[in-house]
């Protein structure tokens, strides 16, 4: 993303069948390029466009804070793998993504790109639980569509490792539910902690069947144009 005319290159040639048949359903990227910079500038509107010609989602994960934010957060007083553990894994990262969502809402991505389809993992990067107050603060940023309308349109959210109830039941009550995704998180959580909480949301009766699966599979073959239709519920 450093180079966005060279990642709407790659985007293409790896989403419109180009590699000889093989065909990517997405891309993945980075919260930030390595110099901290976020992509609601013009200069990204060419991946967007790209991505909203090819229908395809694109992925915001979480990375590594820049040295600006570093410098920032860091404590003297903390040890450093306690200072890793806030700006990353343990709560950086995920506020990191937040704000980046709320940059693009601002910045007019969804605006100019109305269509543009954006995943988020571990259940939504704590923005389902400030919906409320981000979509009431938001309304004074001039923009043509509230941020509920992206979040109701343009978003899907996974799992991805918030092995939890507790942020399910809050999405639950705030966030359409076909735009819920399960995924793993390896190798950052254990894939049969994974399967441990789909079991436990079977039998917590918060989802009916229809729900669970599509949690478990059907929301996410929608949005990848998946056909599954081959594919046995055991497999």
């Amino acid at each position: 993303m450093g180079e966005p005319q060279e990642a709407a290159r790659e985007l293409r040639r790896t989403c419109s069948g180009e590699m000889n048949g093989v065909k990517f359903v997405g891309a993945l990227v980075d919260s930030h390029t390595g110099d901290g910079l976020y992509y609601e500038g013009p200069e990204f509107d060419v991946v967007w466009e790209e991505a909203t010609k090819l229908d395809v989602p694109i992925y915001i994960h979480p990375t590594w804070p820049s040295e600006q934010l570093s410098a920032t957060y860091q404590s003297r007083y903390i040890p450093d793998r306690v200072n890793v553990s806030i700006l990353g894994f343990g709560f950086g990262w995920h506020s990191d993504v937040a704000t980046h969502i709320l940059r693009l809402y601002a910045g007019g991505v969804f605006d100019r790109f109305p269509t543009l389809k954006i995943v988020i993992g571990h259940m939504g990067e704590m923005i389902p639980f400030m919906l409320q107050r981000i979509q009431r603060v938001s309304s004074q940023w001039g923009r043509e569509r509230s941020f509920l309308d992206v979040w109701n349109n343009n978003m899907w959210l996974t799992t991805s490792g918030n092995w939890s109830l507790d942020p399910l039941a809050c999405i639950l009550r705030n966030t359409k539910r076909d735009r819920i995704m399960y995924s793993v998180d390896y190798p950052f959580a254990k894939s049969t902690d994974g399967l441990k909480w789909l079991e436990e949301l079977e039998e917590s009766g918060m989802v009916n069947e229809e729900e669970l699966e599509g949690i478990r599979w059907k929301n996410a073959a929608k949005l990848l144009k998946l056909d599954l239709g081959s594919v046995s519920h055991d497999a």
